[in-house]
């Protein structure tokens, strides 16, 4: 928890404490439903809650911002994005059930009322969104296919509308057809040697009316 005040330390006491709170949600709810490895709940603050803060490092999501996790998993980056801003709306999608079943739960004890869950493929959700979340569920090209048609038209924040994928490694090959890109390297914000490779990659999307 003191990393994630050490990055953001102006958070609300109701922040704070919901922060503090994921540790026994996860922990508890991972021995009923295992979707985070021993080593990453024992790390979860480094992991998994600041690595997904690390978009808001690149970009401030302003109040009534609609954003959808695609693969959200354990309801990672969504969960933490949601707890930073409670005035936009997070929509968190994964394929496998027993995830969601989690992310469901550590919602509910946290009392979050901006996410809203689905089980089902990304290509089956309805609806335009200012951004596109994510932690590395695929390669670029993929999940491109994956989201069009999805970003909203209106432009509200200084970041045009699009994909903001958390990936790690040598990205070069994987998006050599995207001129557009901006790549943010985690290492600009974060200094914990996990972060070392780690990056927001930002892909601006136009609207298909």
């Amino acid at each position: 928890m003191e990393l994630i005040l050490k990055y953001f330390p102006n958070l609300t006491e109701d922040q704070i404490l919901k922060f503090k709170k994921l540790e026994s949600l996860y922990q508890d709810w991972n021995l009923k439903i295992n979707v985070v490895s021993r080593k990453d709940i024992d790390e979860l603050y480094m992991r998994h809650v600041l690595h997904s803060l690390g978009i808001a490092k690149v970009i401030n999501f302003k109040d009534g911002a609609k954003l959808l996790d695609v693969g959200t998993g354990g309801g990672f980056p969504g969960i933490p994005l949601a707890i930073l801003f409670p005035e936009c709306s997070f929509h968190l999608v994964d394929s496998i059930a027993k995830k969601l079943k989690v992310v469901d739960e550590v919602v509910a004890g946290l009392g979050l009322t901006n996410v809203k869950t689905t089980h089902s493929r990304v290509e089956e959700i309805k609806g335009n969104f200012d951004f596109i979340i994510s932690r590395a569920v695929a390669a670029m090209p993929t999940f491109v296919h994956w989201v069009k048609g999805k970003i909203a038209k209106e432009q509200n924040h200084a970041l045009k509308n699009g994909i903001l994928y958390l990936k790690g490694g040598d990205l070069s090959e994987e998006l050599k057809d995207y001129r557009t890109t901006t790549i943010y390297n985690l290492t600009d914000f974060f200094e914990e040697d996990f972060y070392e490779t780690k990056k927001v990659v930002h892909l601006p999307m136009k609207f298909k009316g």
